[in-house]
């Protein structure tokens, strides 16, 4: 096994499947099956889930909606897809603690860091909702914060494609894909792997981002276990 401690990064329109809004059962239980594979192998898992299915703070945030308002919304809606992951990987005999950057007593603990990694050392997989906690802050960088503080091996970010090209695949069919690439080159190639604010806190820690197709099944085993798929960000 490559990595002991992961923090897994998946955005909330991972959830809604075929759905234009919202979560897909399926779709949930799908990514359940292939984090238990690695739970099963003893891996440590934290995991930060986007709101994006749900609500897009930054982008529906205009005349009529204050900015740090449409933040704290699309906080609120990582906690709902926390709350659906735990659900079902409680289901499946996995034990989970759900933390959150925001206040919410009767849904999830704050998040304190010898908690979170108190809760990994005996078992449990950690769930981090409510983003930081703070607007003008993207799960990006809650992803990263949270890695941090548990110090995890690595970041593991589940996309709907292969890792991370010179341009988009899915327009492009002539895209070049990197296997591997430095944080400096891709600031150099204004490669869009995460926000400037989670990149620049994970490249000044030296924090290595793999980012893969999370949607091809056996894929997170692979990862886990050192299988040159994705693309590593050193």
């Amino acid at each position: 096994m490559k990595y002991h401690r992961i923090l897994l990064k998946l955005s909330g329109e991972s959830l809604m499947g075929d759905k234009s809004y919202g979560i897909d059962p399926d779709k949930v239980d799908e990514f359940v099956q292939e984090i238990k594979s690695i739970y099963e192998q003893g891996v440590e898992i934290g995991l930060v889930i986007g709101g994006g299915n749900i609500f897009r703070g930054l982008s529906e945030a205009g005349k009529q909606m204050n900015r740090t308002q449409g933040d704290f919304m699309g906080m609120l809606a990582t906690v709902i897809n926390g709350m659906a992951l735990q659900s079902v990987l409680l289901q499946n005999g996995i034990d989970t603690e759900l933390l959150s950057g925001l206040k919410i007593d009767k849904v999830a603990d704050e998040v304190h860091p010898l908690k979170a990694k108190q809760a990994l050392s005996n078992g449990k997989i950690v769930i981090f909702s409510g983003g930081t906690g703070n607007p003008f802050f993207t799960t990006d960088t809650g992803a990263v914060l949270r890695a941090l503080e548990i110090d995890a091996d690595v970041i593991l970010k589940g996309t709907r494609v292969d890792g991370i090209y010179d341009k988009d695949p899915e327009k492009y069919k002539d895209a070049i894909k990197y296997d591997r690439i430095t944080y400096d080159e891709a600031l150099q190639k204004e490669l869009k792997i995460m926000d400037s604010t989670a990149f620049a806190l994970a490249k000044d820690n030296r924090l290595p981002i793999l980012v893969f197709d999370m949607n091809t099944k056996g894929n997170l085993s692979k990862v886990v276990n050192g299988k040159k798929i994705g693309t590593l960000v050193h």
